[in-house]
């Protein structure tokens, strides 16, 4: 059960549109804590220290009316050139990581919290696989994913070149020791969840 009696730590993998927010919110149901890396990132770019370095690197078109950080502006700067993507990384990724940490630290303590989840878009990218006792890949076809990252507002062009600057499906796929089938009903992924986090617990 984890390393060193330790609670399990379970990545997911997944591409854009997969539904790996969706399976990580069927693990809260099931006693976990989730540690969503898109939320803190969000949160990040709210501080005014993180907001002047973006706003020296990429300029003032990437704010809004009232002076905060439009994501959608500054996605449109930084998803076409990848060395702007990598300084914004830079500022963001150490950060979003010293949070996962202190969040995991407290989840450690808390004894109802039965496992902890990573739901972490570039979980492969910056390396915390190795953070992972277990790893979980949401398998979802290119149509779906496609239709679900449109509700998210983001076309099938921005789709491709986002994925463009992560690692490939393949090798995520080949990362995991479990998958998810997310192409199916809702139900079937709740039992595909429920089966996983049930080895994961009692198997170790």
């Amino acid at each position: 059960m984890g390393k060193a009696g330790k609670k399990p730590i379970i990545g997911v993998l997944g591409g854009i549109g997969s539904g790996k927010s969706t399976v990580a919110a069927e693990f809260v149901k099931l006693g976990c804590k989730v540690i969503d890396a898109d939320k803190i990132a969000h949160e990040l770019l709210e501080k005014k220290s993180v907001k002047k370095k973006i706003v020296s690197l990429f300029g003032l078109t990437v704010l809004d009316t009232k002076g905060i950080i439009n994501r959608k502006k500054l996605a449109g700067v930084v998803f076409t050139d990848a060395n702007k993507l990598s300084l914004l990384n830079r500022i963001i990724h150490p950060l979003v990581l010293a949070r996962a940490e202190m969040l995991i630290k407290q989840y450690e303590r808390q004894n109802q919290v039965k496992a902890i989840v990573l739901d972490m878009p570039l979980l492969a990218e910056v390396g915390w696989t190795r953070r992972c006792d277990k790893l979980i890949f949401v398998d979802c076809k290119q149509k779906l994913r496609a239709e679900r990252a449109k509700k998210k507002d983001f076309d099938k062009n921005q789709l491709k070149i986002r994925e463009n600057f992560q690692i490939s499906l393949d090798n995520k796929v080949s990362l995991a020791d479990n998958t998810v089938e997310n192409n199916s009903d809702f139900s079937a992924l709740v039992r595909q969840v429920a089966d996983i986090f049930s080895v994961i617990m009692y198997n170790g």
